[in-house]
């Protein structure tokens, strides 16, 4: 695309003369006439003061949000509509517009060629060289059209999630006429470029001039551009049925007038008001058959909703169970995956768009040549368990990352036990080990307690005979000192 002559910012301008003389007529007058004014719808689009006003709102808030939004996807979409408006100006489209005016006759000159019946006209290399530019620029303009779109979601994604409200609205309302106005621009090049290939046929036929010979003209926008663009060329109808009913309305109106003025002419308009219609009105209604009636309404709703699913999930399965080959089993899957998505059954779609990526790679090692039937077997259970995702998942049905993250879990949970077990044991081994230390100081202390009592009781027994003796020694000498 890039070598096309089209996509240039600087498409070389022709060495050749930039008009020519040929036989003027009425139809060239005219041609010449729908051309220009064609051209002014353009320039008016392009200098208008909106569109600029906007491009310089867009350049200040990239200004402004450089340094703080520079990783924000809003700010890189608002850039590639900033590289967009650049390169329009960088081109300078207006510019050859204007040397278009410049080189055809204007409504003077015209005239009087008429009389004469020869003028000075742009020539056809000047004509292709311009056909180029507005291909040019219609290519553009499509480009950022698709930015502007891009760039509007992107915003509008953020106010959803609530973030800088006050900016994504400034942002959005940009965008939003920038949208328009370029559109404006792409419809108004559609038919500037269908008026420049009405005139450039007859030049060439009047002085065949050929500058183009590697590319060929295409003969309408629409072909140009891809076919999403092309439908913003089509014009929407206007509301024919207003305009009718607005003229309908009108015409009544005029019909009542007149006959309003004839009975005034006759005598005096009389009013109709109508007359009061009683309505007997009883507050004792009472609601309870009619909400019983609505309740039933959308049980029987409900219940109809789940027996259908409950069908459509059934028919699956069987399906699934006599399919033979994994090509069978995608078209199912297929099938089922949008079935899915319309019934907005999340959790089923994309169990079953990960079970077509296998049933994939499945039909590529089936396609080869290699028996794939116990494969199919499995498979079968897993599809026939995502249609209706209950009780834990067949293992295989599982993704690698989830069984890496549950063996982990498992190997980390065993060795915390082994780890658990070791200590419970050197614990044991230990309490044991004090046990025995502690009943053996016991029965120690009991013997040692045993052996100082027999001690303390063969001292005490021969103690008091002792003072026994030598009380009575001491009584018989005071008796005897006595004389007794």
């Amino acid at each position: 695309m890039a070598g096309q002559p089209w996509n240039r910012v600087n498409i070389p301008f022709p060495g050749a003369v930039s008009s020519v003389r040929m036989n003027f007529n009425s139809t060239t007058d005219a041609n010449i006439k729908t051309l220009l004014v064609e051209k002014e719808k353009v320039l008016k689009l392009i200098r208008s003061e909106i569109l600029q006003t906007d491009i310089r709102l867009l350049y200040e808030l990239l200004y402004i949000l450089n340094n703080s939004f520079r990783g924000n996807k809003t700010f890189k979409g608002l850039k590639q509509v900033e590289q967009c408006v650049n390169r329009l100006k960088n081109m300078k489209l207006d510019v050859s517009l204007q040397e278009l005016t410049d080189l055809c006759p204007n409504r003077i000159q015209r005239g009087l060629s008429i009389k004469a019946g020869k003028c000075d006209v742009p020539s056809q290399p000047m004509l292709e060289w311009l056909c180029l530019k507005v291909l040019g620029a219609a290519q553009l303009m499509s480009c950022t059209l698709n930015r502007c779109s891009r760039a509007f979601i992107l915003s509008k994604q953020q106010m959803k999630w609530e973030e800088f409200l006050i900016l994504n609205v400034v942002i959005t309302s940009m965008l939003s006429r920038l949208w328009v106005m370029f559109r404006g621009i792409l419809v108004s090049l559609s038919t500037l470029y269908q008026q420049l290939l009405v005139f450039l046929r007859e030049v060439a036929h009047a002085q065949p001039m050929p500058f183009l010979t590697d590319f060929s003209l295409p003969a309408d926008m629409a072909q140009f551009l891809c076919p999403s663009d092309a439908f913003l060329l089509i014009k929407q109808p206007k509301h024919d049925s207003s305009t009718k009913d607005d003229k309908e309305k009108q015409q009544k109106k005029k019909k009542s007038s007149v006959k309003v003025k004839s009975q005034g002419q006759t005598g005096k308009v009389k009013e109709d008001l109508g007359i009061a219609v009683e309505r007997g009105t009883n507050h004792d209604t009472d609601f309870k058959p009619f909400l019983k009636v609505v309740r039933n309404l959308t049980e029987d709703k409900y219940f109809l909703r789940g027996t259908y699913k409950a069908d459509k999930r059934q028919k699956f399965k069987k399906q699934v169970r006599e399919a033979t080959t994994f090509a069978d089993m995608a078209a199912h899957l297929e099938e089922m995956i949008l079935w899915c998505r319309s019934q907005r059954m999340e959790k089923e779609r994309r169990l079953l768009t990960f079970l077509r990526l296998k049933c994939h790679k499945m039909t590529c090692l089936e396609a080869t040549g290699y028996n794939m039937q116990r494969k199919l077997q499995s498979f079968r259970q897993e599809a026939c368990w995502a249609a209706s995702p209950q009780g834990p998942a067949p293992r295989t049905c599982r993704s690698s990352a989830a069984v890496r993250r549950k063996n982990r879990l498992r190997t980390q949970c065993q060795s915390l036990r082994s780890r658990f077990k070791s200590s419970t044991v050197k614990t044991g081994v230990k309490n044991k080990h004090l046990k025995r230390r502690r009943r053996r100081r016991c029965e120690l202390s009991m013997s040692g307690l045993s052996e100082t009592g027999q001690r303390s009781r063969t001292t005490y027994e021969a103690t008091p005979q002792t003072t026994n003796c030598d009380s009575h020694d001491d009584i018989d000498d005071i008796f005897a000192s006595v004389g007794l």
